[in-house]
């Protein structure tokens, strides 16, 4: 009789064991599956991660409008950013700075100008990012501006004024044709070198 059971118990034995890895298997594919999704089921980078961050502390601090305002203005072109202030309304300035020195000769000179330069907008990053995206091509206008000056016209603030201020034009004639809006209020010298 001992005989008889010990082949019924082989077979249940032989069900149970492959019962018990197909179910630890779909286990296993569930943990798996779960886990993927869990680490890589989100669609944004670690970089538009970081530009969300920025733009959501942008946001709260002023510096950009709230998502739901940026929506309807896209079309619009750049605007000017307010800066929340009690009696009057003042605007935000943004920054940016040429990399690098401009070095020229003067016109009907020896000398030459070396200058570097910055540039402000009271408008949002768009123009930021115009003058970032076309940097090369006003470069070039403002070496051709600066060598459009004498030794005497670039002596004294006034002369730096109208340097800088046909800077400026030429920049946002420059921008007006590539992205269709100029913007750049301001061309400031960091740094104002004849030699």
């Amino acid at each position: 009789m001992s005989d008889q059971s010990t082949p019924d118990a082989k077979p249940k034995r032989g069900i149970l064991k492959i019962l018990l890895f197909v179910v630890g298997g779909l286990v296993l594919v569930g943990i798996g599956l779960g886990a993927g999704f869990f680490l890589f089921g989100q669609n944004t980078t670690p970089s538009e991660e970081i530009d969300m961050i920025i733009e959501r502390k942008l946001q709260e601090a002023g510096q950009l409008p709230p998502p739901e305002d940026a929506e309807g203005e896209e079309d619009a072109g750049p605007t000017r950013m307010a800066k929340p202030v009690e009696g009057t309304e003042t605007f935000i300035t943004s920054y940016y700075e040429f990399p690098g020195n401009f070095t020229t000769n003067l016109r009907g000179s020896r000398k030459f100008l070396q200058v570097a330069i910055g540039v402000s907008t009271q408008y949002d990053e768009t123009v930021i990012r115009n003058v970032e995206t076309h940097q090369l091509a006003l470069r070039s206008e403002v070496l051709g501006v600066i060598s459009e000056f004498t030794e005497e016209d670039v002596q004294g603030k006034e002369g730096r004024d109208a340097i800088a201020a046909r800077m400026r034009d030429a920049i946002n004639v420059r921008l007006e044709q590539l992205e269709g809006f100029g913007g750049i209020e301001g061309v400031h010298f960091t740094s104002f070198i004849l030699q």
